[in-house]
């Protein structure tokens, strides 16, 4: 009794606290100056259809390269959490025939999805990170369709390190031929709307859903593990 008391004051004293965001803040009539000035030359100065894409790679690329350090730093962490001193011999089981039928139906049409999103990203919803979790849901259903298949390590680490890298050298390359970091401008902005225009957002965006993909394929994979 007592313990639902104290529950029901907490959610009392949290809905004050959450009073004032519906009875006292009103919606905006008008873009403030920064949202406005993305919104009216986003797409003139980095030749972007898809402006949530121009300010997420370009106008507010050091905190993307913040969130991409974030999520290298949770896939060490949980690497070294559940690393293992020995191997032990895994156990073989089997998988229901109807998911390796459908594996190896849906998987190479996810990962093209996935492929579709992040190259696509400059030119409607999507991106590096959308792209990079779609594919990584392909490998995680292979894996599920072969229970005692493992991806390569050494791979996954090669592909998150090297695109990682190339992220960051794109951003200088930004910084050095064009106005800042992560300045798409370096390369040709291409035709408007086409799959060849945004300049390097294309491939920025190529090389953050190739980490995302890797480091989240690793992180399931050290989280999917038995015991033995």
């Amino acid at each position: 009794m007592i313990k639902r008391f104290f529950s029901l004051i907490f959610v009392v004293l949290l809905a004050l606290v959450f009073l004032p965001l519906v009875t006292e803040i009103k919606p905006l009539s008008e873009l403030g100056m920064t949202s406005a000035k993305y919104a009216e030359d986003g797409a003139a100065e980095l030749g972007a259809a898809n402006l949530v894409t121009s300010v997420v790679v370009t106008y507010r690329g050091l905190d993307t390269l913040g969130e991409v350090t974030v999520l290298f730093i949770t896939t060490a962490g949980i690497g070294f959490m559940l690393r293992r001193k020995t191997i032990l011999p895994e156990k073989k089981r089997r998988a229901s025939e109807i998911l390796k039928s459908g594996t190896s139906f849906l998987l190479p049409l996810i990962i093209l999805f996935g492929v579709y999103i992040f190259v696509h990203g400059h030119l409607t919803p999507g991106g590096g990170f959308q792209g990079g979790v779609v594919i990584a849901s392909a490998i995680v259903l292979l894996m599920l369709s072969d229970i005692n298949m493992h991806p390569d390590h050494n791979i996954l680490n090669w592909l998150e390190s090297l695109s990682g890298a190339f992220y960051v050298i794109m951003g200088i390359l930004g910084l050095i031929l064009a106005g800042g970091f992560l300045d798409n401008r370096f390369l040709p902005l291409g035709e408007f709307g086409k799959i060849f225009s945004a300049g390097a957002i294309p491939v920025i965006y190529s090389l953050i859903g190739l980490k995302v993909g890797a480091e989240l394929v690793g992180i399931l994979n050290k989280l999917g593990r038995e015991d033995k």
